[in-house]
């Protein structure tokens, strides 16, 4: 779930404005909405609500496994590197990396969200006042349009939460390859993926008891309402997260409880009985899977750690 830019459907991460986006995708078979706009200030307030609840495992357990390969990725990453987050977020893992790191020169965040980004960088720079801080406003999908400051230091990407399985298997080797090309060849990449587990674990994890989940997913129909000129009524949708079995990943829909009519920038939709609108994938990964995607995307596994119950993993790539 964790979460940066994931699209359904643009193998090429190729990125549209909000409104061509949401008419595109509304008027698909199946209707879909690309996850990176989940994130305006309160869909990212409300994600770090979820990263906080007991069902959601892979923040604490990925924090877990920073803390006990801290000393490992010390002696991995070259002394005085330059760390690029992609998908910065709240930057509470980005600390622990930085604690972990020999004297890191610089840290560049990546995140689409500027009311996460800056406060986050801020605050960066005041806990690591000799590390110089670049935040970035934007999608990994423009990474081709970027230029990657302090060349000529060490590299190494920073890319947690198990963002890549957001993407598909198309999508996720197409980052890797981009990141490949704009850290360098030389660089190193961690790389954060979840594992494959039992559904009584994994199911809870995406529909919570409390509903917050289920409050981020239809906050994507608030911000169309705000800013679209959409009419749509947010109470009548469902959250739903099934596990597509054959697919590998947990799917976020939203599903209306009775066909009707919506507007969008003057643009209508019908909602038919049953339709869903796609909203998120999240792909599971085997610890052999996750090794072979990483190789079609150019990178060679280095070390990988997992929890005691193989609930998440820690990648580093070269």
């Amino acid at each position: 779930m964790q979460r940066f830019a994931g699209m359904q459907t643009a193998p090429q991460l190729a990125a549209g404005s909000f409104l061509e986006e949401v008419l595109r995708g509304l008027s698909l078979r199946q209707k879909a909405l690309p996850s990176r706009f989940l994130y305006d200030e309160r869909g990212s307030e409300l994600f770090e609500r979820i990263t906080e609840l007991p069902e959601y495992y892979p923040t604490r357990t990925e924090i877990a496994l920073l803390k006990s390969s801290g000393p490992e990725l010390r002696e991995i990453v070259p002394p005085g590197a330059v760390i690029v987050e992609f998908g910065s977020g709240s930057c509470r893992k980005t600390e622990l990396l930085l604690e972990a790191l020999d004297r890191p020169f610089a840290y560049i965040s990546i995140e689409i969200s500027a009311s996460a980004l800056f406060p986050a960088a801020r605050r960066i720079k005041r806990k690591f006042p000799g590390i110089a801080v670049h935040p970035v406003l934007g999608g990994f999908q423009d990474l081709a349009k970027m230029t990657l400051p302090f060349r000529g230091y060490p590299r190494a990407g920073f890319f947690p939460g198990s963002t890549i399985g957001n993407l598909t298997p198309d999508e996720a080797v197409f980052f890797l390859q981009s990141a490949r090309r704009f850290l360098g060849g030389d660089a190193l990449f961690i790389v954060g993926a979840d594992l494959q587990k039992p559904l009584d674990i994994l199911l809870p994890a995406y529909d919570d008891a409390a509903g917050v989940t289920a409050a981020f997913n239809r906050n994507i129909l608030t911000r169309i309402n705000r800013e679209l000129d959409g009419n749509f009524d947010p109470g009548l949708f469902e959250h739903t997260a099934p596990y597509n079995a054959a697919e590998g990943r947990i799917e976020m829909h939203l599903r209306p409880a009775k066909p009707h009519r919506v507007l969008v920038a003057g643009h209508s939709f019908e909602f038919r009985s049953g339709e869903t609108i796609h909203t998120e994938n999240s792909y599971k990964y085997t610890l052999a899977g996750f090794r072979a995607l990483a190789r079609d995307g150019g990178w060679d596994p280095v070390k990988a750690w997992t929890d005691k119950n193989n609930l998440f993993s820690l990648h580093v790539l070269a």
